[in-house]
């Protein structure tokens, strides 16, 4: 018996499988050819950061600061670069605070480091500006591809560099009242008291060269805290010796060492009285020297009866156009205190016993004085930075016997 093997054509088979890797692929080429055109839609509406400028609020730099202020100009600029590449390349990634968290975040903090050296470059030279670091530093998001934020420019603009360099010349020295001796002093006691008087130029000297030579340092409160504090303590150690020195050999007297310690600030270009040897009694000098009118001292009384003397208010920063007729009447208001106050003392004469002057007359003109600094403070902050015009250590009054 003849067996017959069946064969069986696997033709037909093969075309289906290898329509069906035809087809696969079409699909597949179809896929990637529609994933292309999502990435290349979502590339073209990246979002990218949107921050405030800074070199439109920069004001007045110096000659000696432009270079560094341009440079970190610029670093500003390649900061919100590097946002922007990041945003691109983590597309997808982290969750919806990612770019707050990891992009905008460090960004604001590398912003207001940035802000801050420009303005520790400009006070290197000038009185240090506050450009507002806090405010500037931050950054928002344009969404859907909108925008560059505004490059900063590459350079300072040179009118605001020479009218700098102008005001690098011009600083403060310190005004400090003259320290009377008011009494006789004793021959025993007159080299100690001469040696104190000529510590008290020195100490005056030692000041100024500090002033001039750390101008920009340590912001807004640097003299006041690093200057004029310390000098307070020395000027009052001085004149605590001399009282004991005169008491000696006679009675302590009091020189008010309290009131005559506290120094104030000149503006540019002025200048205090060097103190003079004491002679048995000194009828009084102001030692501020620098003639802005508002000191008190002993102008226009010739009998003998006591004066108010007060440290001269210094207005040290630029008056706003605004605030100009503001600060001119008080000004004038503190003059007109010290006037009322001189009237006062020449007309009580006698009354109220050893404290009247001090609890009737210098109290009541230290809390006017106070009022009144404070409001040309507050005059000028309207349209600037507010500065501390020192009320606190300007309102008290000593007496010129």
């Amino acid at each position: 018996m003849k067996r017959y093997q069946s064969y069986r054509s696997n033709a037909g088979g093969s075309n289906i499988r290898r329509w069906r890797v035809a087809g696969v692929a079409g699909v597949a080429v179809a896929l990637v050819g529609v994933g292309l055109g999502v990435a290349a839609a979502a590339d073209s509406a990246v979002p990218t950061v949107n921050c405030p400028t800074v070199a439109d609020k920069l004001g007045a730099v110096p000659a000696q600061a432009q270079a560094e202020i341009s440079r970190n100009l610029q670093l500003l600029n390649t900061q919100i670069q590097e946002a922007n590449n990041r945003i691109r390349t983590s597309q997808g990634q982290g969750g919806a605070n990612f770019v707050q968290n990891a992009i905008l975040g460090p960004l604001k903090d590398k912003r207001f480091a940035t802000i801050n050296r420009m303005e520790t470059a400009i006070g290197r030279t000038l009185a240090k500006p506050n450009l507002n670091a806090e405010g500037l530093s931050g950054c928002s998001l344009n969404a859907n591809g909108g925008g560059n934020a505004s490059p900063e420019p590459a350079n300072v603009p040179a009118a605001a560099v020479s009218a700098g360099a102008a005001a690098v010349a011009n600083v403060g020295t310190v005004n400090c009242p003259n320290v009377v001796i008011n009494v006789a002093v004793p021959a025993q006691a007159q080299a100690e008291i001469d040696r104190n008087l000529a510590l008290l130029q020195t100490q005056i000297n030692e000041a100024n060269a500090r002033i001039k030579s750390s101008v920009g340092q340590g912001g807004a409160n640097f003299v006041q805290n690093a200057i004029l504090g310390p000098l307070k303590d020395k000027r009052f150690a001085t004149i605590n010796r001399m009282e004991t020195a005169i008491g000696r050999n006679a009675a302590k007297p009091n020189l008010n060492a309290e009131g005559l310690s506290t120094c104030s600030l000149n503006a540019a270009g002025g200048g205090g009285a060097a103190e003079t040897p004491a002679a048995p009694v000194n009828n009084g000098n102001n030692g501020n020297g620098n003639g802005n009118g508002n000191n008190g001292g002993n102008a226009g009384v010739n009998d003998g009866t006591a004066t108010v003397n007060c440290p001269n208010v210094v207005i040290n920063v630029a008056v706003p156009a605004q605030a100009q007729a503001e600060i001119d009447r008080n000004l004038a208001l503190l003059q007109t205190q010290i006037n009322e106050a001189n009237a006062r003392i020449k007309n009580s004469v006698g009354q109220g016993g050893a404290n009247f002057i001090q609890n009737a007359i210098l109290g009541p003109l230290e809390d006017k004085r106070f009022a009144t600094i404070n409001r040309m403070e507050t005059a000028i902050g309207r349209n600037a930075a507010k500065p501390n015009l020192n009320a606190e250590g300007l309102a008290p009054c000593s007496l010129n016997q």
